[in-house]
């Protein structure tokens, strides 16, 4: 932070640590592991703030137990979302309040612009300035023991799986940039590029996607992505041969894009720049640095609402991987149930998310897990995204309840499922609590609404049985989930607490035939046992009446629930 050939300008009195990667991925290659190198700390969320005397972190409601657990005592844990826990621009201005020119550094190309440029207007009025550092001061530390990226190469996703010709998905994106008057748009999420070109990949680890960016102008595409990534037949899939027309891919090293930006926007008047929708944080501060300001089109990627609708391979794909992953679940279940009767004293939880990704390996189209399975018994059941580690792990008793989170990607869709186990004697309140939670998923998938219905509205259905005896649980109802790509896919989200805006596309989105979310409700007792059941959801349509279109859901997760846990007494016919 003091030494000028490392940050080339005067020293720095801060340093922001993000975790984020340069395309604002929901996880990260373990090249891409700043923010845990630097801290220690490997739950998904969090930021560091480091200064010449402090070490600050701070986290969310998910991760407080994980973090007291993995920080060592330099630092300080700011557990975000509690009462009297300042912001970072507050902590900022409330420690450097006596100083009168203050320098805080961050590298642009982890940080998204929106996220920038908030912390920018809220110092606006301090003596604190944010400075872009294109060293990134971590990597200079970094040197022993630092991963390489995996030298996987991408491969063609064929239309078999993805419904239609990614010519023709180009071609829906030029239309909306005619809307919009936009002469070029800027890609920098992994999974949209892959979505658009039907290319699949090895570069994040639970998500099938490609290190790559991309540009689209009316006359020419580009794909910025190291050479090696690119095999022969993604070659012939792209038309990059000789490319020289609208409808064919130029290659260009992955480190070009900095510069091509800059001399290409010469030539544009209105580039679209993405911006943050839902779970998409939009592209990075450097992406919109590298655009005049006067030239910027900031909006949500139009990628988020084509892909948001499945065709109908894509949605018969996602049914048959589905079944699949059901046929997985239910041998893992009951292998599981077997065995414990057997060796009651040997299951613990990282035992349980080993088996439960090994049955899912062994399926036909299997390409691994969609994300770090969950399992957690007892107090741990009650943490809603906690994952067993060696610091953590327990074994699987008898008196409370496990809850198992996980999901599968196949080359025909990406799957997410949670049950909740018991191995014992249920008590009273687990039953009530269990039987709850599966009468909240009942009313939402056996919901019929008209199509105008936002997606936020929806989330009273699944929590009313909850709300009838005062309990809320702290996460959403449902997100969209991706085909063969990110199981948190933009735009859709069930939560009352989601944010209205102005925009029709990151606001509540109103439901069509041929988007697919998750329905997952879940009741936490602190430190005594939890319930969450989750399935996926398709969405159909129901009927018309003369003014509107109804619509209705099929469950495509077919695993069964846990009968031992279920108080008839307090179900209705139409729950049966």
């Amino acid at each position: 932070m003091t030494r000028v050939a490392s940050i080339q300008g005067p020293p720095l009195n801060g340093y922001i640590v993000t975790s984020d990667d340069a395309h604002q991925s929901d996880s990260l290659d373990p090249r891409d592991m700043r923010r845990e190198f630097i801290t220690g700390f490997y739950g998904s969320a969090g930021e560091a703030v480091i200064t010449s005397d402090k070490a600050v972190f701070w986290t969310d409601g998910r991760y407080y137990i994980q973090a007291d657990h993995q920080l060592d005592c330099n630092w300080i844990l700011m557990k975000r979302g509690r009462a009297e826990v300042p912001s970072i621009t507050e902590w900022l201005m409330h420690e450097f309040r006596s100083q009168s020119s203050v320098r805080i550094g961050a590298d642009p190309t982890l940080v998204s612009a929106i996220d920038w440029e908030t912390w920018e207007d809220e110092l606006a009025n301090s003596s604190i300035r944010l400075v872009p550092v294109r060293n990134n001061l971590v990597d200079l530390i970094w040197q022993v023991d630092r991963p390489n990226y995996n030298p996987h190469p991408a491969y063609p996703l064929p239309d078999k799986y993805s419904g239609k010709a990614w010519q023709d998905k180009v071609q829906l994106i030029r239309i909306d940039m005619v809307l919009y008057k936009a002469d070029a748009l800027v890609l920098t999420a992994l999974d949209e590029i892959a979505w658009l070109f039907n290319i699949r990949g090895y570069d994040l680890p639970n998500t099938p996607v490609l290190r790559a960016y991309a540009v689209v102008t009316h006359e020419s595409i580009h794909l910025y992505t190291p050479r090696h990534k690119i095999l022969r037949s993604v070659d012939e899939h792209l038309k990059m041969d000789l490319c020289s027309h609208a409808n064919c891919v130029k290659w260009h090293n992955y480190t070009s894009i900095w510069y091509d930006l800059r001399t290409m926007s010469q030539a544009w008047n209105l580039v679209w720049l993405p911006i943050r929708c839902a779970y998409s944080p939009g592209a990075s501060m450097e992406i919109f640095n590298s655009i005049p300001l006067e030239k910027r089109l900031p909006k949500p990627s139009p990628v988020l609402s084509l892909r948001a609708q499945k065709n109908e391979i894509e949605a018969e794909g996602m049914r048959r991987s589905h079944l699949r992953d059901a046929v997985a679940m239910c041998d893992f279940l009951a292998y599981m149930e077997e065995q414990y009767t057997l060796n009651s004293n040997g299951w613990d939880e990282m035992q349980v998310a080993r088996l439960a990704n090994e049955f899912r390996y062994e399926q036909d189209k299997n390409k691994g897990i969609s994300f770090p399975t969950i399992a957690g018994y007892g107090p741990h059941a009650a943490i809603p995204h906690y994952e067993p580690n060696n610091l953590t792990n327990i074994k699987i008793g008898q008196a409370s309840t496990l809850v198992v989170d996980s999901g599968g990607q196949y080359l025909d869709g990406t799957t997410d499922v949670t049950r909740t186990l018991h191995f014992g004697t249920p008590t009273e309140e687990q039953k009530k609590a269990y039987t709850r939670v599966l009468i909240g998923a009942i009313q939402l998938s056996s919901l019929i609404f008209p199509s105008s219905l936002k997606s936020n509205q929806l989330d009273i259905v699944a929590r009313a049985p909850l709300w009838n005896v005062g309990y809320d649980y702290l996460h959403g109802t449902g997100h969209g989930i991706g085909h063969f790509l990110s199981v948190h896919e933009s735009p859709i989200g069930v939560s009352y607490g989601q944010p209205v805006s102005s925009d029709k596309v990151c606001g509540p989105v109103e439901l069509r035939p041929g988007f697919f979310l998750s329905n997952e409700p879940g009741y936490y007792k602190e430190g005594d046992f939890g319930v969450r059941l989750e399935n996926i959801l398709e969405t159909m349509e129901a009927g018309k009446s003369k003014t509107e279109i109804f619509l209705k859901f099929r469950d495509v997760t077919l695993v069964p629930y846990e009968p031992k846990l279920i108080d008839y007494d307090m179900l209705n016919p139409s729950h049966i």
